[in-house]
């Protein structure tokens, strides 16, 4: 099978800073793929390259087998969402609104407003909600706009990033349950970056471990578990 989405040794800088050193990944439809490792990793930025937020100074990203130049509103058209972390909403717009913006880029209106309803059943607190300021709303609540307003383009690949950031235990519970539900219902493959392990392996079919900007290892979630290869990097222990 062609993977939908890849990069093939990417190479990414800030500055004078090398933030990716020749990062291999593959994304196949309907996949969840998480990127771990410690701050500073480079995990954030492979996301914001995918999306063309970062700089890539070498490399290339391959959408359905061919070469693309990743700028934002195109990898949007080509089916890319992101999400980036910090649950950033439209505060002053209702949660509506929010999930409206989402779909910016779809001209008919009946249509908008039919995939609203739709990432509504999946978040059915937001339909209770609709009509208040995103302001307004829990941290977590924030979140499901975020997350809702992410999918309102049918998108095939999501970028998440630190979607449970800030946010207490239960909910964060739920924020990964309504991740593997967006998942299962769409068959949305998603790249997650997320420091809370226990809850992102639990969803996840495969993983990349990240450090200094290189992949160290790739594989299925208990395979890594077992070999010891997460405490290394996150201990600082790495050889």
């Amino acid at each position: 099978m062609e993977p939908i989405l890849e990069l093939k040794n990417i190479h990414a800088h800030y500055g004078g800073i090398r933030a990716l050193d020749g990062v291999d990944i593959f994304v196949n439809d309907g996949e969840v793929i998480a990127l771990m490792g410690p701050n500073g990793a480079g995990k954030s930025t492979v996301l914001k390259a995918i999306f063309g937020l970062a700089p890539i100074s070498s490399g290339d990203i391959y959408w359905r087998g061919d070469i693309v130049k990743p700028i934002s509103y195109e990898m949007v058209k080509r089916g890319i969402s992101f999400v980036p972390q910090g649950r950033r909403v439209f505060a002053h717009m209702t949660v509506e609104e929010n999930l409206e913006i989402g779909g910016i880029t779809i001209r008919d209106k009946k249509e908008v407003a039919r995939r609203v309803s739709d990432a509504m059943d999946i978040f059915p607190v937001l339909r209770h909600k609709r009509k208040r300021k995103s302001g307004e709303l829990s941290g977590g609540e924030q979140q499901m706009v975020a997350l809702a307003r992410g999918i309102i383009i049918n998108p095939k690949v999501l970028l998440l990033d630190e979607p449970s950031l800030g946010l207490a235990p239960k909910i964060v519970k739920e924020v990964f349950l309504k991740i593997k539900e967006i998942n299962e219902r769409h068959k949305t493959a998603i790249v997650v970056v997320e420091h809370n392990l226990k809850s992102l392996l639990e969803i996840v079919h495969r993983a990349y471990i990240l450090d200094k900007g290189k992949i160290i290892k790739e594989g299925e979630p208990d395979l890594l578990m077992k070999s010891g290869i997460l405490e290394k990097v996150f201990l600082g222990k790495l050889e």
